[in-house]
């Protein structure tokens, strides 16, 4: 459902339009061979042409290229055979060159989809117009001495994707949910590695407003480099309802560059821009167009994975599992690898419940991923197959669990260690249950008269078998006893 704001004069629609910038996984640049690695020291990373030295030509990385067309097959969108690299010229301190090279005319990837699946169990297709390569620009770094800026060049000429969506979204909860699908299909495709925090990821956010039922859009600020999915959703709400107030109290909004501050909570002016493209653009005249081969395309197209969207279909079919339970468990690739070799040969619901509570819940509390996770896939698929065979019970199963995670000991182990094998032998619960009706000829005739007191006999077998006995032929003996 769209979400809307409640103003003085009536209801608002939010628009969004989403520029996604994602980082191409590769080893190297865009148009040079320096290194992408993160966390090197300031400028250790830059090569000649990085740093614009006169007669420095670029050189196109064709894994960046391979990468591109990946991203956009991930989508279903047209793949351009043909594309062109222009010049963007603006100045930065951190840009030696005065002009980024990127694509506007002729962009690699055209136009794709994607769907999200929003909390009230609805889903929504939501329209990508193009993808396109381009160089990163530096960093320019301020708080490190009172009077001067440093200029910090590793990132300069790294290769983006720029991920361009149609005006589809509406509302903060949509956007949020399509940043992380969109994370999650780069993710499982291996083309970037969706880091906002070090800003492998990062979202440019434009937001308009308009009166419900109005099909005209509104005038659009634009709310650059916000870094996580949660600052996405607090940036759209407080930009539109800013707007919203702007336009009742007789005012109009200027399109404008904003940046939000998450300390504040709030968006503030960054820059004017009076015009969609405020650049100048001309062809790069050192490089040619770009003309990929389709059968280039088709051997890539072969060789995709599955994709999150497949992957929960399958899990569906497979194994069971509500739309709900699939969708969180795909949603990070590792997380559904992980669930398969637990439910392999299993009870594929048992193990969900137990990956996205006990394990998930376990891991929050400490702080952990699932990488580092102290209990291996293999290991609680042991703990699985330990419930389903009776081995253990489901109240058994969670010391186990806990002293699994606390050790890294397989429950097998746990188990035989501390002596938990539940008795499912009948011959050895009859017998103590026979005791227990024999000494107890009162409790007998209440039971009878009152089945809820069969309860009683459970807790005295429980007790007389240290707790191991399995409660399911418990329960079984008592009612053939006791009718």
């Amino acid at each position: 459902m769209a979400q809307t704001i409640k103003g003085q004069t009536g209801e608002w629609e939010i628009v969004i339009g989403m520029e996604v910038h994602a980082q191409v996984l590769s080893e190297s640049k865009l148009f040079s061979g320096a290194s992408t690695t993160f966390g090197k020291a300031p400028n250790h990373n830059v090569a000649l042409v990085d740093a614009a030295l006169p007669g420095m030509l670029p050189v196109l990385n064709e894994e960046c290229v391979r990468q591109a067309v990946r991203s956009g097959l991930g989508i279903k969108a047209e793949i351009n055979l043909y594309s062109v690299f222009d010049r963007k010229n603006y100045f930065y301190a951190d840009l030696p060159q005065g002009y980024q090279i990127s694509q506007l005319y002729h962009p690699i990837v055209g136009e794709g989809e994607l769907t999200i699946d929003l909390e009230d169990g609805e889903s929504r297709t939501i329209g990508i117009e193009r993808i396109h390569l381009e160089q990163d620009a530096g960093k320019s770094i301020h708080d490190q001495d009172p009077h001067r800026s440093f200029i910090d060049l590793n990132r300069t000429g790294v290769a983006l994707m720029e991920i361009v969506s149609k005006p589809d979204l509406r509302g903060g909860d949509e956007a949020s949910a399509y940043m992380t699908k969109l994370r999650s299909i780069l993710r499982y495709l291996g083309t970037c590695d969706g880091n906002m925090e070090q800003g492998s990821m990062r979202a440019d956010v434009n937001v308009s407003v308009r009166p419900v039922g109005s099909t005209e859009l509104g005038t659009r600020t634009e709310t650059k480099n916000v870094n996580s999915v949660r600052f996405i959703r607090q940036a759209i709400e407080f930009e539109a309802r800013r707007q919203v107030e702007l336009l009742e109290g007789g005012g109009e909004v200027v399109q404008e560059t904003r940046l939000y501050d998450p300390n504040k909570g709030e968006t503030r002016s960054m820059r004017s821009k009076e015009e969609a493209h405020d650049y100048r653009y001309f062809p790069d005249p050192d490089l040619l167009p770009l003309q990929l081969e389709q059968g280039f395309v088709d051997a890539l197209a072969s060789d995709l994975p599955e994709l999150p969207d497949e992957k929960k279909a399958r899990f569906q079919a497979d194994y069971g599992l509500s739309a709900y339970d699939a969708g969180v468990l795909v949603a990070e690739k590792e997380t559904g690898d992980f669930f398969e070799t637990v439910a392999k040969g299993r009870d594929a619901k048992l193990a969900a419940n137990w990956v996205m509570g006990e394990l998930f819940g376990a891991l929050n509390k400490a702080g952990t991923d699932l990488a580092d996770s102290p209990v291996s896939a293999d290991s609680l698929g042991g703990l699985i197959e330990a419930i389903s065979e009776g081995t253990i019970s489901g109240r058994t199963a969670k010391d186990v669990f806990a002293s699994m995670f606390e050790t890294g000991k397989t429950a097998e182990t746990i188990i035989d260690e501390q002596g938990l094998k539940q008795i499912s032998d009948e011959g050895a619960i009859e017998s103590a249950l026979d005791e227990i009706i024999a000494a107890n000829p009162a409790q007998v005739e209440k039971a009878k008269e009152n089945p809820k007191l069969k309860g009683w006999f459970v807790g005295q077998v429980m007790k007389a078998t240290g707790g191991q006995a399995n409660p399911a032929v418990v329960n079984k003996l008592i009612n053939q006893k006791l009718g």
